[in-house]
């Protein structure tokens, strides 16, 4: 399986769109930060035809520290999850 750097996305909506790659970093970088503002402000983003960008609740739950040999509790906390569009699933199907 490839992988894709945040480089090789730079490059390629470059070598797509025609925009200077500074231009395309600083909108992708921009992106990245709006989503990640927006999750902390336990607000949800929906692209449609893309996918969700979802904070989701973790309940507090019982674990155990083994090099210790301990109970600890982990306190109720906040995860940031993708949920695809039925569209994205489709086409990655394929």
């Amino acid at each position: 399986m490839k992988e894709m750097t945040k480089a090789d996305i730079v490059n390629e909506i470059t070598k797509k769109t025609g925009i200077d790659k500074a231009s395309v970093l600083q909108s992708v970088e921009a992106f990245m930060e709006v989503v990640k503002e927006s999750l902390g402000k336990d607000e949800n983003v929906y692209l449609r035809g893309f996918g969700s960008f979802v904070v989701k609740k973790r309940k507090q739950k019982t674990a155990r520290n083994i090099s210790k040999n301990t109970t600890i509790i982990i306190p109720e906390h906040n995860i940031p999850t993708f949920k695809p569009a039925k569209t994205f699933v489709l086409s990655v199907k394929d």
